[in-house]
């Protein structure tokens, strides 16, 4: 949420604080006629019956969880987004390529390239018909709900008095949070950070709030490794690059990628058509192959994202992960024991084992040990000899 704080500078305490009414984001909806028939993600929460044909039109998060709890829940639910698919931003080709392949083998019913033109209510039985641009229509219709973005609530603040930028009601901020004006800082959805979360928040607050009061002139929130998720079915999460902006970052020729897609053991008895699958993926910066990226989507990657996005955050490599033993059965094991676990290529392209990092330390921490032991008995040699030549 919008929290200014007014100080004298950027970086001291404030003499004076101010906190207005927290204003984060509201859902945004198209101007379109019929709109004020649908409701958003809020509305949701004050559905009184559980809805019998939906339509949810968004192709982002929201929309995806939205969709995903009404067909859940045994509704007819249709998800209509603009483009070919859903999650077309943030997210790594490969997972929504197997979210896609899940939602059209299980559902719900998906509306590519579907703009919505307008929504019309019959009088008489209350449902609605939903017109697309394309000239498709989705008849008898009981619950619209839009879910096309978020919008900063900031027009009522009159930023401009206070010569705070903003970029298309965004405020502009920097990474320490400062805003344009000297002394007011922002955080949260009314902010250019591009995090919508509540927890990011949170954590940019008290990052701030160390800044400010607590003595820690350079504490602030580091925004490229935050790990997330989206409670779709199955869930996905991510922490870091995806593989296009992983090769836009550093270059085709140093980036590699571990992945793979199968049906997990939780579906073993279930028949081919109704496996879920699973999809893990390693975007890797060489030649370290330090993990820049690591995202899943299937049963409990959710879970599972929290604990591997502790060691993104601490510089992990591919060989800190293979020198992880395996916890079998789980789905998390294969992150560890990707093809090739173990070895890596020689300059002949030939595969051969590597020693594990705990031992590389080892042994290197031997090394330094015999050297300083090398290095001590020459200093004391060298005293000894300019002692015995001094009696002399």
């Amino acid at each position: 949420e919008l929290i200014p704080f007014l100080s004298t500078t950027n970086h001291q305490p404030p003499s004076v604080t101010t906190v207005p009414p927290q204003c984060g984001g509201k859902p945004a909806v198209p101007s379109i006629p019929g709109a004020e028939y649908g409701i958003s993600s809020d509305g949701f929460f004050d559905l009184a019956t559980q809805p019998k044909k939906a339509v949810v039109i968004g192709a982002g998060y929201i929309a995806v969880e939205m969709a995903g709890i009404l067909h859940g829940l045994g509704t007819e639910s249709h998800l209509a987004f603009r483009g070919k698919t859903v999650l077309r931003r943030g997210f790594d080709p490969f997972i929504v390529e197997t979210l896609m392949a899940h939602m059209q083998d299980h559902g719900p019913v998906l509306h590519p390239n579907s703009d919505p033109k307008s929504i019309t209510k019959d009088a008489s039985t209350g449902l609605m018909t939903v017109e697309f641009k394309s000239g498709e229509t989705v008849e008898g219709c009981d619950c619209v709900l839009f879910a096309t973005g978020r919008k900063p609530v900031t027009d009522t603040l009159n930023l401009d008095a206070a010569n705070v930028a903003t970029d298309r009601g965004y405020i502009t901020v920097d990474e320490y949070e400062a805003t344009s004006a000297p002394g007011i800082f922002a955080i949260g959805d009314a902010t250019t950070t591009g995090y919508e979360l509540t927890p990011v928040a949170i954590a940019a607050g008290r990052r701030l709030g160390d800044r400010l009061f607590g003595g820690m002139p350079e504490a602030r929130i580091e925004y490229n490794t935050i790990a997330t998720v989206v409670f779709s079915h199955p869930p996905i999460g991510m922490i870091g690059l995806t593989e296009p902006d992983a090769k836009k970052e550093f270059g085709d020729d140093c980036i590699s990628t571990k992945y793979a897609r199968f049906p997990s053991m939780l579906y073993a008895f279930n028949e081919d058509g109704h496996k879920v699958k699973t999809g893990l993926k390693l975007v890797l910066k060489m030649p370290e192959e330090r993990i820049v990226g690591l995202h899943c989507i299937g049963p409990f990657s959710d879970e599972m994202m929290q604990g591997f996005a502790v060691a993104v955050r601490m510089g992990a490599t591919r060989f800190d992960f293979e020198a992880s033993v395996a916890i079998h059965p789980t789905i998390g094991e294969e992150f560890v024991t990707f093809g090739g676990w173990g070895q890596v290529k020689d300059e002949g392209g030939k595969r051969k084992p590597y020693m594990p990092p705990y031992l590389l330390k080892k042994k290197g921490d031997g090394l330094l040990k015999t050297v300083i032991t090398l290095a001590a008995g020459v200093v004391v040699g060298f005293v000894l000899a300019k002692a015995a030549s001094a009696r002399r």
